[in-house]
């Protein structure tokens, strides 16, 4: 197969739905030869800043020389932006070539009467084959969905697992309750490997506690209460842990948490073999990059992205205008999932805005329409306006904000890329260019 004919197997695929469990997978890898098996892997799970502890993690390690592998998703701006090994994303070729091998196992699967395996593990399989050629040193890995069952926990035990703020969200796989959702993402806490978590909930400390002390992995608390913002704008932030000053080109209320973590995990990486020193440590994470997530891609008016959808999320969205636009107009793009828990994420956000124009991610079926999402809007805030795409919406938004207004665009990261690429075709890149996306 070619690029595009793999894409569209992947897309095909799609029949097969998401499954949880390990079988299937672990049926693929074994037809693959178990790549997965030959890696030094750092599994990463949580419900909300999983990307960004993973982009901290990787601007580091790349600096203090490691090739590393990163697998993370959803994308935003390219699809092969899920895989990624020494600084480039998997090629063209790369992708086609790891995914006929993988279509060729799953053939003989098919012949032997086993179920087809779903789009997610096919991606994570491909992934485990560019990794393993690859040669990288260490692999850092997310979970696509809770932890215990994920297409990723097909692993043995990882070097460490990292385990960033658990909150409520996919309550229909994972559970409704907070300790249910905690038992399936600590579930990636093995045997012979270590943990790290963020600070949780007591209900979910609990239960992380209990997975390490059952798995005999020891496990690190990060110290985020011990850190203190000494200076922040929404352009990023400056602050102190343990003796020492660090810069962070990520704004938003939950990076100084994720970088700590980031930090535990790094001295815990510096113990089992991969050591980086203090200054790379400092300079991985002022130069590290996580697009879409309060990220500005307009100035004058100002507009911001981010990947709020979960009530988790919101929260720090939420803070994070508190702290950065205080006595600011403020203007909502919004486009959510129908399964996320839309209610709690209007109900935290919805003050602070003027006025609200819902949005809908293309071609995706889960999408609530611009019609339903601005009728659930309207429960909470009194002046929500639908349109019929995202071009439209961001014409209507511009529209309605001054020069010195703010525009927030939230709600599913599903139409983040399309979006950034709309506004840059309209009006070009922010000043400072990519430097600020």
């Amino acid at each position: 197969m070619d690029y595009q004919e793999s894409r569209a197997y992947i897309e095909d695929a799609q029949q097969y739905g998401s499954v949880l469990g390990l079988d299937g997978m672990r049926e693929l890898m074994r037809r693959l030869g178990n790549p997965q098996d030959e890696l030094k892997i750092v599994h990463v799970a949580g419900t909300n800043g999983k990307g960004s502890v993973i982009a901290y993690l990787y601007t580091v390690l790349s600096r203090a020389g490691y090739r590393v592998g990163r697998y993370i998703s959803p994308t935003l701006y390219s699809y092969r932006e899920r895989m990624e090994a020494a600084g480039a994303l998997i090629s063209r070729e790369e992708f086609a070539r790891h995914l006929t091998a993988v279509a060729c196992a799953i053939e003989e699967m098919i012949r032997d009467g086993l179920s087809h395996p779903t789009p997610f593990e096919i991606e994570t399989a491909v992934a485990f084959l560019f990794f393993r050629e690859a040669q990288c040193d260490l692999v850092l890995l997310e979970v696509g969905l809770g932890g215990s069952l994920d297409a990723t926990n097909v692993i043995p035990a990882p070097v460490l697992s990292v385990l960033t703020s658990i909150s409520v969200d996919h309550q229909a796989y994972l559970g409704n309750t907070l300790a249910e959702i905690a038992e399936k993402k600590a579930g990636i806490i093995k045997s012979g490997g270590r943990a790290v978590t963020t600070a949780q909930k007591p209900e979910v400390m609990e239960v992380v506690r209990k997975a390490a002390s059952e798995t005999q992995a020891p496990l690190t608390e990060a110290d985020t209460a011990g850190g203190k913002i000494l200076s922040e704008s929404y352009e990023g932030q400056t602050f102190s842990w343990q003796g020492e000053e660090y810069s962070l080109p990520l704004a938003g209320a939950c990076q100084m948490e994720n970088a700590i973590l980031a930090l535990e995990a790094l001295r815990i990486l510096n113990e089992c073999g991969y050591p980086t020193s203090l200054e790379v440590q400092k300079e991985g994470l002022r130069s590290a990059q996580w697009r879409g997530r309060f990220t500005v891609i307009h100035r004058k008016p100002l507009m911001v992205v981010d990947g709020a959808h979960n009530p988790g999320a919101a929260e720090k969205l939420a803070l994070s205008i508190e702290r950065y636009f205080r006595g600011k107009t403020i203007y909502y793009l919004m486009g959510m999932f129908r399964d996320k828990d839309c209610r709690s994420v209007i109900a935290r956000t919805c003050p602070y805005a003027k006025k609200i124009f819902t949005i809908v991610a293309p071609n995706n079926p889960r999408a609530l329409s611009p019609e339903e999402l601005a009728e659930l809007v309207r429960e909470f805030h009194p002046d929500a306006e639908a349109s019929a795409s995202i071009e439209e919406g961001v014409d209507k938004v511009f529209q309605a904000a001054g020069e010195e207004d703010v525009i927030i665009a939230f709600g599913s990261l599903a139409f983040i890329g399309e979006l950034t690429r709309i506004v840059e075709e309209r009006f070009g890149k922010p000043v400072g260019g990519d430097e600020c996306l």
